[in-house]
Protein backbone atom coordinates (compact mmCIF):
# COMPACT_ATOMS: atom_id res chain seq x y z
CA UNK A 1 0.00 0.00 0.00
CA UNK A 2 1.22 3.39 -0.73
CA UNK A 3 0.14 6.77 1.15
CA UNK A 4 -0.39 9.68 -1.43
CA UNK A 5 -0.28 12.94 -0.05
CA UNK A 6 0.32 16.45 -1.57
CA UNK A 7 3.39 17.57 -2.59
CA UNK A 8 3.66 19.96 0.66
CA UNK A 9 2.40 16.97 3.35
CA UNK A 10 4.26 14.62 1.45
CA UNK A 11 7.76 16.35 2.07
CA UNK A 12 7.05 17.39 5.02
CA UNK A 13 5.64 14.25 6.70
CA UNK A 14 8.05 12.29 5.03
CA UNK A 15 10.89 14.35 6.62
CA UNK A 16 9.07 14.72 9.97
CA UNK A 17 8.63 10.34 9.71
CA UNK A 18 12.34 10.13 9.19
CA UNK A 19 13.57 12.53 12.01
CA UNK A 20 11.35 10.85 14.62
CA UNK A 21 13.10 7.55 13.23
CA UNK A 22 16.28 8.79 13.47
CA UNK A 23 15.86 10.78 16.58
CA UNK A 24 14.90 7.75 18.59
CA UNK A 25 17.06 5.36 16.34
CA UNK A 26 18.26 4.46 19.84
CA UNK A 27 15.68 2.55 21.09
CA UNK A 28 15.85 0.08 17.90
CA UNK A 29 19.19 0.37 18.00
CA UNK A 30 20.06 -1.62 21.12
CA UNK A 31 16.87 -4.19 20.33
CA UNK A 32 17.98 -5.00 16.96
CA UNK A 33 21.75 -5.01 18.68
CA UNK A 34 20.86 -7.64 22.18
CA UNK A 35 19.23 -9.94 19.52
CA UNK A 36 22.74 -9.87 17.23
CA UNK A 37 24.62 -10.13 20.18
CA UNK A 38 21.84 -13.05 21.38
CA UNK A 39 22.01 -14.81 18.33
CA UNK A 40 25.79 -15.14 17.96
CA UNK A 41 26.20 -15.91 21.62
CA UNK A 42 24.20 -18.85 21.43
CA UNK A 43 25.69 -19.82 17.56
CA UNK A 44 29.15 -20.00 19.74
CA UNK A 45 27.82 -21.83 22.54
CA UNK A 46 26.77 -24.26 20.76
CA UNK A 47 29.79 -24.85 18.37
CA UNK A 48 32.24 -24.25 20.83
CA UNK A 49 30.72 -25.56 24.01
CA UNK A 50 31.45 -23.01 26.55
CA UNK A 51 30.92 -19.23 27.32
CA UNK A 52 33.54 -17.89 28.90
CA UNK A 53 35.85 -17.47 25.51
CA UNK A 54 33.19 -15.34 24.12
CA UNK A 55 33.75 -11.70 23.34
CA UNK A 56 29.71 -10.01 24.68
CA UNK A 57 31.12 -6.66 23.12
CA UNK A 58 29.93 -6.75 20.00
CA UNK A 59 28.67 -3.50 18.12
CA UNK A 60 25.58 -2.19 18.14
CA UNK A 61 26.00 -1.62 14.85
CA UNK A 62 28.47 -1.83 11.98
CA UNK A 63 30.34 1.77 11.85
CA UNK A 64 33.48 2.88 10.16
CA UNK A 65 36.93 3.18 11.91
CA UNK A 66 36.59 6.21 12.33
CA UNK A 67 33.58 5.76 14.37
CA UNK A 68 34.97 3.12 16.63
CA UNK A 69 36.55 5.23 19.05
CA UNK A 70 33.32 6.82 20.07
CA UNK A 71 31.19 3.83 19.89
CA UNK A 72 29.50 3.74 23.13
CA UNK A 73 29.58 0.57 25.31
CA UNK A 74 26.66 0.96 27.73
CA UNK A 75 23.30 3.40 27.09
CA UNK A 76 24.06 4.70 23.09
CA UNK A 77 21.67 7.40 23.81
CA UNK A 78 21.34 10.57 25.72
CA UNK A 79 17.78 12.96 25.41
CA UNK A 80 19.02 16.13 24.36
CA UNK A 81 16.99 19.69 24.63
CA UNK A 82 18.32 21.61 21.84
CA UNK A 83 19.69 20.95 18.38
CA UNK A 84 22.67 22.98 19.56
CA UNK A 85 23.72 20.08 22.27
CA UNK A 86 24.28 18.09 18.23
CA UNK A 87 28.03 18.77 16.98
CA UNK A 88 27.76 17.34 14.02
CA UNK A 89 24.00 19.37 13.04
CA UNK A 90 24.68 22.41 11.13
CA UNK A 91 21.89 25.07 10.63
CA UNK A 92 23.17 24.83 6.76
CA UNK A 93 21.92 20.97 6.62
CA UNK A 94 19.03 20.59 4.71
CA UNK A 95 16.55 19.29 7.76
CA UNK A 96 18.17 21.45 10.16
CA UNK A 97 14.86 23.29 10.99
CA UNK A 98 12.57 20.04 10.56
CA UNK A 99 15.14 18.75 13.27
CA UNK A 100 15.34 21.55 15.66
CA UNK A 101 11.35 21.40 15.40
CA UNK A 102 11.60 18.17 16.24
CA UNK A 103 13.97 18.50 19.52
CA UNK A 104 12.43 21.38 20.87
CA UNK A 105 8.72 20.74 20.00
CA UNK A 106 8.32 17.04 20.62
CA UNK A 107 11.51 16.44 22.72
CA UNK A 108 11.49 13.45 20.66
CA UNK A 109 15.21 13.37 19.71
CA UNK A 110 18.02 10.98 21.67
CA UNK A 111 21.79 11.68 20.69
CA UNK A 112 24.90 10.23 21.77
CA UNK A 113 26.67 10.74 24.54
CA UNK A 114 29.67 12.43 22.54
CA UNK A 115 27.16 14.90 21.62
CA UNK A 116 26.65 13.52 18.10
CA UNK A 117 23.53 12.36 15.98
CA UNK A 118 24.80 10.72 12.85
CA UNK A 119 21.95 11.56 10.97
CA UNK A 120 23.72 9.94 7.97
CA UNK A 121 23.45 6.60 9.25
CA UNK A 122 21.56 3.69 7.09
CA UNK A 123 18.10 2.72 8.83
CA UNK A 124 16.45 -0.75 8.12
CA UNK A 125 12.79 -1.00 7.45
CA UNK A 126 12.20 -2.39 10.81
CA UNK A 127 13.86 0.60 12.39
CA UNK A 128 12.18 2.86 10.64
CA UNK A 129 8.83 1.23 11.66
CA UNK A 130 10.05 0.83 15.29
CA UNK A 131 11.46 4.53 14.97
CA UNK A 132 7.77 5.91 14.04
CA UNK A 133 6.02 3.82 16.54
CA UNK A 134 8.71 5.10 19.67
CA UNK A 135 8.26 8.69 18.77
CA UNK A 136 4.31 8.48 18.23
CA UNK A 137 4.05 7.01 21.67
CA UNK A 138 6.13 10.41 22.53
CA UNK A 139 3.72 12.30 20.40
CA UNK A 140 0.36 10.79 21.65
CA UNK A 141 1.71 11.24 25.29
CA UNK A 142 2.19 15.39 24.42
CA UNK A 143 -1.43 15.27 22.95
CA UNK A 144 -2.98 13.51 26.25
CA UNK A 145 -1.04 16.72 28.12
CA UNK A 146 -2.70 19.10 26.04
CA UNK A 147 0.02 21.36 27.02
CA UNK A 148 1.05 22.82 23.23
CA UNK A 149 -0.10 23.21 19.58
CA UNK A 150 1.62 20.18 18.84
CA UNK A 151 1.23 19.56 15.08
CA UNK A 152 -1.01 20.07 12.46
CA UNK A 153 -4.37 18.29 11.50
CA UNK A 154 -2.30 17.23 8.57
CA UNK A 155 0.98 15.74 10.09
CA UNK A 156 -0.94 13.76 12.31
CA UNK A 157 -2.94 12.01 9.53
CA UNK A 158 0.34 11.33 7.72
CA UNK A 159 1.65 10.53 10.87
CA UNK A 160 -1.26 8.00 11.63
CA UNK A 161 -1.29 6.37 8.14
CA UNK A 162 2.49 5.68 8.11
CA UNK A 163 1.91 3.90 11.37
CA UNK A 164 -0.64 1.68 10.19
CA UNK A 165 1.58 0.73 6.92
CA UNK A 166 4.22 -0.14 8.76
CA UNK A 167 2.31 -2.19 11.35
CA UNK A 168 3.30 -5.44 9.88
CA UNK A 169 6.94 -4.25 10.65
CA UNK A 170 6.25 -3.47 14.20
CA UNK A 171 4.38 -6.94 14.90
CA UNK A 172 7.66 -9.36 13.33
CA UNK A 173 9.68 -7.10 15.25
CA UNK A 174 7.66 -7.58 18.26
CA UNK A 175 7.74 -11.09 17.51
CA UNK A 176 11.61 -11.42 16.96
CA UNK A 177 12.05 -9.69 20.58
CA UNK A 178 10.01 -12.48 22.13
CA UNK A 179 11.76 -15.24 20.21
CA UNK A 180 14.76 -13.32 21.66
CA UNK A 181 13.59 -13.71 25.01
CA UNK A 182 12.93 -17.35 24.75
CA UNK A 183 16.19 -17.89 23.25
CA UNK A 184 17.94 -15.97 26.00
CA UNK A 185 16.12 -17.90 28.83
CA UNK A 186 17.12 -21.42 26.86
CA UNK A 187 20.82 -20.22 26.88
CA UNK A 188 20.87 -19.32 30.59
CA UNK A 189 19.09 -22.78 31.59
CA UNK A 190 21.23 -24.73 29.29
CA UNK A 191 24.89 -23.26 30.34
CA UNK A 192 27.75 -25.84 28.64
CA UNK A 193 30.89 -24.84 29.90
CA UNK A 194 33.59 -27.51 30.12
CA UNK A 195 36.34 -25.61 31.84
CA UNK A 196 38.59 -27.88 33.60
CA UNK A 197 40.77 -26.22 35.97
CA UNK A 198 44.28 -28.08 37.96
CA UNK A 199 44.87 -28.10 41.31
CA UNK A 200 48.25 -29.41 42.99
CA UNK A 201 49.28 -31.19 45.85
CA UNK A 202 52.66 -32.20 46.65
CA UNK A 203 53.26 -33.32 50.11
CA UNK A 204 57.44 -34.25 51.60
CA UNK A 205 57.62 -36.28 54.55
CA UNK A 206 60.85 -36.78 56.20
CA UNK A 207 60.40 -40.15 58.25
CA UNK A 208 62.06 -42.15 60.58
CA UNK A 209 61.64 -44.60 63.61
CA UNK A 210 63.46 -45.87 66.97
CA UNK A 211 65.35 -49.24 66.54
CA UNK A 212 63.43 -51.75 67.80
CA UNK A 213 63.61 -56.09 67.54
CA UNK A 214 60.61 -58.06 67.07
CA UNK A 215 58.77 -61.82 68.45
CA UNK A 216 58.42 -62.81 65.30
CA UNK A 217 59.35 -65.81 63.23
CA UNK A 218 57.87 -67.66 65.29
CA UNK A 219 56.31 -65.78 68.06
CA UNK A 220 57.18 -67.71 70.73
CA UNK A 221 58.22 -64.90 73.49
CA UNK A 222 61.69 -63.98 72.28
CA UNK A 223 62.29 -60.63 70.75
CA UNK A 224 64.82 -62.27 67.87
CA UNK A 225 64.18 -60.58 64.90
CA UNK A 226 65.91 -56.57 63.95
CA UNK A 227 63.66 -53.89 62.35
CA UNK A 228 65.24 -53.31 59.34
CA UNK A 229 63.69 -49.81 58.06
CA UNK A 230 64.81 -47.64 61.39
CA UNK A 231 67.08 -45.21 58.85
CA UNK A 232 65.27 -42.04 58.09
CA UNK A 233 64.23 -40.98 54.70
CA UNK A 234 62.21 -39.25 52.74
CA UNK A 235 58.52 -40.15 51.06
CA UNK A 236 57.17 -37.58 48.63
CA UNK A 237 54.01 -37.52 47.28
CA UNK A 238 52.52 -35.52 44.44
CA UNK A 239 49.04 -35.58 43.22
CA UNK A 240 47.50 -33.34 40.16
CA UNK A 241 43.78 -32.71 40.60
CA UNK A 242 41.96 -31.71 36.59
CA UNK A 243 38.33 -30.56 37.41
CA UNK A 244 36.15 -30.43 34.14
CA UNK A 245 33.20 -28.34 35.25
CA UNK A 246 29.76 -28.63 32.92
CA UNK A 247 27.39 -26.85 35.15
CA UNK A 248 26.87 -26.58 38.77
CA UNK A 249 27.59 -30.06 40.43
CA UNK A 250 28.68 -31.81 37.30
CA UNK A 251 31.83 -32.15 36.44
CA UNK A 252 34.51 -34.62 34.92
CA UNK A 253 37.33 -35.26 37.97
CA UNK A 254 40.47 -36.76 37.06
CA UNK A 255 43.64 -37.07 39.25
CA UNK A 256 47.63 -38.36 38.48
CA UNK A 257 49.69 -39.29 41.50
CA UNK A 258 52.91 -40.84 42.06
CA UNK A 259 54.34 -41.79 45.49
CA UNK A 260 58.66 -41.89 45.91
CA UNK A 261 59.85 -43.71 49.05
CA UNK A 262 57.58 -45.67 51.87
CA UNK A 263 57.76 -46.51 56.00
CA UNK A 264 59.26 -49.68 54.06
CA UNK A 265 57.80 -53.07 56.29
CA UNK A 266 59.37 -53.80 59.94
CA UNK A 267 59.60 -57.46 58.97
CA UNK A 268 59.98 -58.59 55.30
CA UNK A 269 59.23 -62.47 56.11
CA UNK A 270 55.69 -62.00 57.52
CA UNK A 271 54.99 -58.78 54.62
CA UNK A 272 52.60 -60.93 52.96
CA UNK A 273 50.19 -60.31 55.86
CA UNK A 274 50.78 -56.57 56.34
CA UNK A 275 50.23 -57.14 60.03
CA UNK A 276 53.31 -54.97 60.88
CA UNK A 277 53.86 -52.94 58.13
CA UNK A 278 50.51 -51.51 58.77
CA UNK A 279 51.46 -50.37 61.91
CA UNK A 280 53.83 -47.87 60.34
CA UNK A 281 52.30 -46.67 57.15
CA UNK A 282 51.59 -42.76 56.78
CA UNK A 283 48.70 -41.15 55.81
CA UNK A 284 49.89 -39.93 52.08
CA UNK A 285 51.77 -43.55 51.44
CA UNK A 286 49.87 -44.56 48.03
CA UNK A 287 50.98 -48.18 45.66
CA UNK A 288 51.92 -45.43 43.09
CA UNK A 289 55.81 -46.01 42.31
CA UNK A 290 55.11 -44.61 39.14
CA UNK A 291 52.33 -41.77 37.76
CA UNK A 292 48.78 -43.58 37.42
CA UNK A 293 45.55 -42.34 37.36
CA UNK A 294 44.13 -42.72 40.64
CA UNK A 295 40.82 -40.84 40.42
CA UNK A 296 38.58 -40.80 36.98
CA UNK A 297 35.17 -40.50 37.57
CA UNK A 298 32.06 -38.43 36.43
CA UNK A 299 29.73 -36.56 38.89
CA UNK A 300 26.31 -35.54 38.11
CA UNK A 301 24.13 -33.87 39.95
CA UNK A 302 21.12 -35.69 39.07
CA UNK A 303 18.00 -33.58 41.53
CA UNK A 304 19.44 -30.58 43.91
CA UNK A 305 19.33 -33.56 46.55
CA UNK A 306 20.53 -36.53 44.42
CA UNK A 307 24.45 -36.70 43.06
CA UNK A 308 25.35 -39.91 40.90
CA UNK A 309 28.78 -40.81 39.95
CA UNK A 310 30.20 -43.39 37.64
CA UNK A 311 33.79 -44.05 37.33
CA UNK A 312 36.89 -45.99 36.05
CA UNK A 313 39.35 -45.22 39.10
CA UNK A 314 38.95 -43.92 42.57
CA UNK A 315 35.63 -45.39 43.37
CA UNK A 316 36.29 -46.19 46.67
CA UNK A 317 34.29 -45.67 50.05
CA UNK A 318 36.53 -42.90 51.36
CA UNK A 319 35.91 -40.97 47.63
CA UNK A 320 32.57 -41.71 47.75
CA UNK A 321 31.37 -41.27 51.82
CA UNK A 322 30.70 -38.13 53.52
CA UNK A 323 33.30 -37.34 55.88
CA UNK A 324 32.53 -36.71 59.59
CA UNK A 325 35.95 -35.81 60.44
CA UNK A 326 36.79 -32.38 58.81
CA UNK A 327 40.35 -32.37 59.23
CA UNK A 328 40.76 -35.77 57.50
CA UNK A 329 43.05 -36.13 54.63
CA UNK A 330 46.78 -37.19 53.84
CA UNK A 331 47.50 -34.08 53.26
CA UNK A 332 46.87 -31.40 56.01
CA UNK A 333 45.26 -33.89 58.54
CA UNK A 334 46.47 -37.34 60.88
CA UNK A 335 49.92 -38.21 59.97
CA UNK A 336 49.06 -41.65 59.94
CA UNK A 337 46.90 -43.74 57.29
CA UNK A 338 45.07 -45.49 60.70
CA UNK A 339 44.95 -41.84 61.77
CA UNK A 340 42.86 -40.70 58.72
CA UNK A 341 39.33 -42.48 59.35
CA UNK A 342 38.27 -46.02 60.05
CA UNK A 343 39.92 -48.76 58.44
CA UNK A 344 36.75 -50.59 57.54
CA UNK A 345 36.27 -47.49 54.72
CA UNK A 346 39.56 -48.56 53.42
CA UNK A 347 38.24 -51.81 52.10
CA UNK A 348 38.54 -53.04 48.89
CA UNK A 349 40.75 -50.44 47.57
CA UNK A 350 37.77 -49.85 44.98
CA UNK A 351 38.85 -48.28 41.47
CA UNK A 352 36.25 -48.86 38.80
CA UNK A 353 32.05 -48.62 40.36
CA UNK A 354 28.95 -46.64 40.57
CA UNK A 355 28.32 -44.75 43.91
CA UNK A 356 25.48 -42.43 44.66
CA UNK A 357 24.77 -39.78 47.74
CA UNK A 358 21.13 -38.30 48.29
CA UNK A 359 20.16 -36.11 50.74
CA UNK A 360 17.04 -37.29 51.81
CA UNK A 361 16.24 -34.61 54.64
CA UNK A 362 17.62 -31.52 55.98
CA UNK A 363 20.31 -32.96 58.56
CA UNK A 364 20.63 -36.80 57.04
CA UNK A 365 21.99 -38.59 54.21
CA UNK A 366 22.53 -41.95 52.46
CA UNK A 367 25.26 -42.90 50.38
CA UNK A 368 26.09 -46.06 48.59
CA UNK A 369 28.82 -47.30 46.62
CA UNK A 370 29.83 -50.78 44.59
CA UNK A 371 33.37 -50.97 42.79
CA UNK A 372 36.03 -53.53 41.89
CA UNK A 373 39.81 -53.34 42.43
CA UNK A 374 40.67 -55.00 39.25
CA UNK A 375 38.14 -53.85 36.64
CA UNK A 376 40.65 -54.29 33.75
CA UNK A 377 41.27 -57.79 33.70
CA UNK A 378 38.73 -60.23 32.07
CA UNK A 379 40.28 -62.95 34.11
CA UNK A 380 39.63 -65.63 36.61
CA UNK A 381 38.50 -63.69 39.88
CA UNK A 382 39.32 -60.30 38.00
CA UNK A 383 36.82 -57.82 36.64
CA UNK A 384 34.22 -55.66 37.50
CA UNK A 385 32.00 -58.49 39.32
CA UNK A 386 34.41 -61.18 40.07
CA UNK A 387 37.38 -61.02 42.13
CA UNK A 388 37.93 -58.23 44.52
CA UNK A 389 34.59 -56.27 44.70
CA UNK A 390 33.00 -54.26 47.64
CA UNK A 391 29.48 -53.05 48.26
CA UNK A 392 29.02 -50.05 50.96
CA UNK A 393 26.41 -48.29 52.43
CA UNK A 394 26.61 -44.88 54.89
CA UNK A 395 23.71 -42.96 56.75
CA UNK A 396 25.01 -40.09 58.00
CA UNK A 397 22.86 -37.52 60.19
CA UNK A 398 23.70 -34.42 61.79
CA UNK A 399 20.81 -33.76 65.00
CA UNK A 400 22.65 -30.67 65.34
CA UNK A 401 25.18 -28.27 64.71
CA UNK A 402 27.59 -29.10 66.87
CA UNK A 403 26.99 -32.90 66.54
CA UNK A 404 27.36 -35.36 63.48
CA UNK A 405 27.47 -39.37 63.37
CA UNK A 406 27.59 -41.76 60.82
CA UNK A 407 26.29 -46.14 60.55
CA UNK A 408 27.96 -47.76 57.60
CA UNK A 409 27.82 -51.64 56.62
CA UNK A 410 30.55 -52.77 53.84
CA UNK A 411 30.35 -56.37 51.94
CA UNK A 412 33.67 -56.85 50.44
CA UNK A 413 34.94 -60.21 48.70
CA UNK A 414 38.86 -60.54 48.39
CA UNK A 415 40.29 -63.24 46.27
CA UNK A 416 43.46 -63.87 48.47
CA UNK A 417 41.72 -63.23 51.99
CA UNK A 418 42.92 -59.73 52.32
CA UNK A 419 40.92 -56.73 52.85
CA UNK A 420 43.28 -54.28 51.19
CA UNK A 421 42.68 -51.58 54.04
CA UNK A 422 46.88 -52.04 54.84
CA UNK A 423 46.07 -51.08 58.72
CA UNK A 424 46.83 -53.43 61.39
CA UNK A 425 45.75 -57.11 60.64
CA UNK A 426 44.78 -56.66 56.91
CA UNK A 427 45.50 -60.64 55.39
CA UNK A 428 42.59 -62.74 57.81
CA UNK A 429 43.32 -66.04 56.19
CA UNK A 430 46.98 -67.11 55.42
CA UNK A 431 48.94 -70.30 54.18
CA UNK A 432 52.81 -71.67 54.28
CA UNK A 433 54.79 -72.58 51.14
CA UNK A 434 56.39 -75.94 50.69
CA UNK A 435 59.77 -73.80 51.93
CA UNK A 436 57.77 -72.86 54.91
CA UNK A 437 57.26 -69.05 54.21
CA UNK A 438 54.18 -67.45 55.06
CA UNK A 439 51.99 -66.24 52.34
CA UNK A 440 48.22 -65.06 51.71
CA UNK A 441 45.63 -67.62 51.65
CA UNK A 442 42.31 -68.31 50.54
CA UNK A 443 39.19 -66.30 49.03
CA UNK A 444 37.01 -64.34 52.02
CA UNK A 445 33.97 -62.95 52.51
CA UNK A 446 33.32 -60.17 54.60
CA UNK A 447 30.69 -58.34 56.25
CA UNK A 448 31.63 -55.67 58.67
CA UNK A 449 29.99 -52.75 60.13
CA UNK A 450 30.95 -49.37 61.54
CA UNK A 451 29.71 -45.80 63.45
CA UNK A 452 31.83 -42.39 63.59
CA UNK A 453 31.24 -39.61 65.91
CA UNK A 454 31.71 -36.14 65.56
CA UNK A 455 31.32 -33.58 68.51
CA UNK A 456 32.44 -29.71 68.26
CA UNK A 457 32.61 -29.06 71.88
CA UNK A 458 33.31 -25.42 71.09
CA UNK A 459 34.94 -23.91 67.99
CA UNK A 460 38.58 -25.05 68.92
CA UNK A 461 37.84 -28.57 70.52
CA UNK A 462 36.58 -31.10 68.58
CA UNK A 463 36.03 -34.78 70.19
CA UNK A 464 35.42 -37.48 67.77
CA UNK A 465 35.56 -41.31 67.50
CA UNK A 466 34.95 -44.38 65.80
CA UNK A 467 34.35 -48.44 65.58
CA UNK A 468 34.34 -50.74 63.62
CA UNK A 469 34.03 -54.36 63.39
CA UNK A 470 34.26 -57.21 61.00
CA UNK A 471 33.06 -60.97 60.46
CA UNK A 472 34.49 -63.05 57.48
CA UNK A 473 34.43 -66.60 55.96
CA UNK A 474 35.71 -68.55 53.55
CA UNK A 475 33.13 -69.65 50.76
CA UNK A 476 31.95 -73.24 51.25
CA UNK A 477 34.19 -74.32 54.55
CA UNK A 478 33.16 -73.76 58.00
CA UNK A 479 34.29 -71.19 60.92
CA UNK A 480 34.81 -67.53 60.80
CA UNK A 481 37.21 -64.85 61.29
CA UNK A 482 36.71 -61.54 63.50
CA UNK A 483 38.35 -58.28 63.82
CA UNK A 484 37.44 -54.56 65.79
CA UNK A 485 39.30 -51.74 65.70
CA UNK A 486 38.07 -47.96 67.38
CA UNK A 487 40.28 -44.44 67.71
CA UNK A 488 39.44 -41.61 69.86
CA UNK A 489 40.71 -38.36 68.75
CA UNK A 490 40.96 -34.61 69.76
CA UNK A 491 41.27 -32.20 67.20
CA UNK A 492 42.19 -28.51 68.07
CA UNK A 493 41.81 -25.86 65.15
CA UNK A 494 43.25 -22.50 65.25
CA UNK A 495 45.49 -23.80 67.70
CA UNK A 496 47.53 -20.90 68.83
CA UNK A 497 47.12 -18.59 65.41
CA UNK A 498 44.37 -18.86 62.83
CA UNK A 499 44.63 -21.79 60.11
CA UNK A 500 47.26 -23.57 62.50
CA UNK A 501 45.89 -27.10 63.70
CA UNK A 502 46.63 -29.73 66.38
CA UNK A 503 45.26 -32.87 67.11
CA UNK A 504 45.93 -36.08 69.67
CA UNK A 505 44.64 -39.36 68.50
CA UNK A 506 44.80 -42.78 70.64
CA UNK A 507 43.41 -46.46 69.08
CA UNK A 508 43.34 -49.50 68.39
CA UNK A 509 44.50 -50.69 65.04
CA UNK A 510 42.33 -54.03 63.72
CA UNK A 511 43.05 -56.87 66.04
CA UNK A 512 42.10 -60.52 64.54
CA UNK A 513 39.67 -61.37 68.07
CA UNK A 514 39.09 -64.95 67.09
CA UNK A 515 39.74 -67.00 63.98
CA UNK A 516 38.23 -70.59 64.31
CA UNK A 517 38.57 -71.51 60.14
CA UNK A 518 39.99 -74.73 59.32
CA UNK A 519 43.78 -75.57 60.61
CA UNK A 520 46.05 -74.37 58.62
CA UNK A 521 44.46 -70.64 57.68
CA UNK A 522 44.38 -69.23 60.85
CA UNK A 523 47.05 -65.58 60.50
CA UNK A 524 47.54 -65.90 64.54
CA UNK A 525 48.40 -69.54 64.58
CA UNK A 526 50.65 -69.26 61.49
CA UNK A 527 52.48 -66.37 62.82
CA UNK A 528 52.77 -68.30 66.09
CA UNK A 529 54.32 -70.90 64.35
CA UNK A 530 51.62 -73.31 65.08
CA UNK A 531 50.57 -74.21 62.15
CA UNK A 532 47.50 -72.47 61.72
CA UNK A 533 45.41 -73.30 64.58
CA UNK A 534 42.65 -71.77 65.82
CA UNK A 535 42.74 -68.45 68.00
CA UNK A 536 43.14 -64.43 67.98
CA UNK A 537 45.86 -62.46 68.67
CA UNK A 538 48.13 -62.85 71.84
CA UNK A 539 48.15 -58.82 72.24
CA UNK A 540 46.51 -55.57 71.56
CA UNK A 541 48.43 -52.83 69.68
CA UNK A 542 48.13 -49.38 70.82
CA UNK A 543 48.75 -46.30 68.21
CA UNK A 544 49.01 -42.83 70.12
CA UNK A 545 49.62 -39.50 67.70
CA UNK A 546 50.32 -36.08 68.28
CA UNK A 547 51.10 -33.34 65.60
CA UNK A 548 50.89 -29.29 65.27
CA UNK A 549 50.22 -28.05 61.50
CA UNK A 550 52.06 -25.00 60.83
CA UNK A 551 49.99 -22.46 58.41
CA UNK A 552 53.00 -20.44 56.82
CA UNK A 553 50.33 -19.43 54.22
CA UNK A 554 47.47 -20.53 52.46
CA UNK A 555 49.26 -22.97 49.98
CA UNK A 556 52.20 -24.31 52.81
CA UNK A 557 51.89 -26.14 55.61
CA UNK A 558 54.45 -27.79 57.79
CA UNK A 559 53.82 -30.24 60.53
CA UNK A 560 56.15 -31.99 62.77
CA UNK A 561 54.38 -35.19 65.06
CA UNK A 562 55.38 -38.26 66.57
CA UNK A 563 53.75 -42.01 66.40
CA UNK A 564 53.98 -44.09 69.29
CA UNK A 565 52.89 -47.92 68.74
CA UNK A 566 52.63 -49.88 72.06
CA UNK A 567 52.64 -54.20 70.95
CA UNK A 568 52.92 -53.63 67.52
CA UNK A 569 51.47 -55.94 65.85
CA UNK A 570 49.80 -57.13 68.41
CA UNK A 571 52.45 -58.61 69.79
CA UNK A 572 53.43 -58.23 73.32
CA UNK A 573 56.72 -59.02 73.64
CA UNK A 574 57.99 -57.14 70.51
CA UNK A 575 59.34 -53.56 71.43
CA UNK A 576 57.23 -50.33 71.23
CA UNK A 577 57.89 -48.18 68.04
CA UNK A 578 58.43 -44.52 68.04
CA UNK A 579 58.22 -42.53 64.83
CA UNK A 580 59.31 -39.11 64.13
CA UNK A 581 57.44 -37.10 61.47
CA UNK A 582 58.02 -33.92 59.61
CA UNK A 583 55.29 -33.14 56.67
CA UNK A 584 56.04 -30.20 54.58
CA UNK A 585 52.52 -29.55 52.10
CA UNK A 586 52.43 -27.66 49.24
CA UNK A 587 49.13 -26.64 47.68
CA UNK A 588 48.59 -24.80 44.34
Amino acid sequence: MKVKLSDRSDRKAWILAWLIVGAVNGVTQKAIAQEYKDTELLQAQESAGTDESINLNFPLNPISPEDQSSEPTDDPMAQVTSVSQLKDVQATDWAFQALQSLVERYGCIAGYPDSTYRGNRALTRYEFAAGVNACLDRVNELIATASSDLSSREDLATLQKLQTEFAPELATLRGRVDKLEARTAEIAANQFSPTTKLYGTVVVDVQGRTSNRGDVNPRDGVKDTDDIGTNANVISYTRLDLVSQFSPGTFLWTSITNVKGATSPRFTSVDAFNNFNGDVVLGNEYLAPEPLISDLFFNWQATDNLVLRVGAAGMDLVTNFRRLNRTLGPDLGALSRFGQRNPLLFTGFGRAGVALDWQFAKNASLQAVYSSNNPGNPGNESGLFDGNTTTGVQLQVAPTKSLDFSLYYVNNYGSNGCMFTFVGDDCLTGSKDPEGNLQTGQPLQTNAVGASVNWQITRGINLGGWGGYTNSQIPGLSGTVETTNYMVYLNFPDLFAKGNFGGIYVGQPPKIISSDLPVGNNVPGLINGNGGLAGGQPGTTTHIEAFYRFRLTDNIHITPGIIHIIDPGHTPDSDPVTIGILRSTFLF
